[in-house]
């Protein structure tokens, strides 16, 4: 746990430019909430806020977001990029996702997007069955340890599958959070994106650990697996500047139950 905190630390700063926001789930969120007025949120996990500007581009004033994450140094670039987009309908909140200091009955809407492999996952879904009003929202976005092996980095980055157990399966998460008894899931709903990039700004994501797997390497181990990456990339793709992959998430929505 200390290794992957001084992971999010050290990359915070640049973060935002190294990882891909998806407006698919954002949108689909939107449409969810097209009725309500007011919409009081938070986002656990928060990284440095690239989901939180989308959610309020799309649900404009009616959001007031509380922003959660463990790192203090990401929540720094989370409240500096806000301010600077002028948003103001936020807090910053150092906690961990199993201890969230919120009151009991008082949140629409919980958001956690790509971080739920980095929670105690039990705590986390019974502090968001604590906060969350009757019929409010929870909703997990994240990525399946089998839609994670298909990607370019499982098929052709050596050991990025084996290396990352973290994530869950279908079953394992529907599992967990149906030990929760006020928690229902509503939908799972299945998101496909086409991605294309050059072998260059591939290898440079890999050395700057734009995943959190990566420091689950040694440093010998990473240095030898880029060099497979690059010579597994131009054996299996004929122009090194036009890679095409498909990257696979899914979004879990689940709603609290009156008793």
């Amino acid at each position: 746990m200390k290794k992957i905190h001084h992971h999010f630390s050290g990359v915070a700063h640049k973060y935002r430019g190294l990882r891909t926001t998806d407006i698919e789930p954002i949108l689909f969120i939107k449409d969810q909430f097209k009725r309500a007025r007011k919409i009081e949120a938070a986002d656990v996990g928060c990284g440095t806020g690239r989901y939180d500007l989308k959610l309020f581009r799309y649900l404009c004033d009616r959001l007031y977001l509380h922003c959660i994450d463990s790192n203090e140094e990401m929540l720094r670039q989370l409240n500096e990029y806000l301010t600077q987009h002028k948003i103001k309908n936020f807090t910053a909140v150092k906690a961990i996702a199993s201890d969230l200091p919120l009151k009991d009955d008082s949140i629409d809407c919980v958001f956690t997007f790509n971080a739920i492999h980095h929670f105690q996952p039990l705590g986390f879904l019974s502090e968001t069955s604590r906060i969350l009003k009757d019929k409010g929202y929870l909703f997990i976005y994240t990525r399946l340890r089998s839609q994670n092996s298909r990607n370019i980095w499982g098929r052709f980055f050596p050991l990025f599958s084996q290396k990352e157990t973290r994530l869950y399966e279908l079953d394992e998460l529907r599992n967990i959070l149906r030990s929760i008894p006020k928690l229902k899931i509503e939908s799972m709903e299945s998101f496909k994106y086409k991605r294309v990039s050059s072998l260059d700004n591939l290898v440079d994501k890999a050395k700057n650990h734009h995943y959190s797997t990566f420091y689950l390497y040694a440093k010998e181990e990473l240095e030898q697996s880029l060099i497979e990456f690059e010579q597994n990339l131009r054996k299996g793709f004929k122009d090194p500047k036009n890679i095409i992959w498909h990257n696979e998430n899914i979004l879990f929505v689940v709603s609290k139950q009156a008793v």
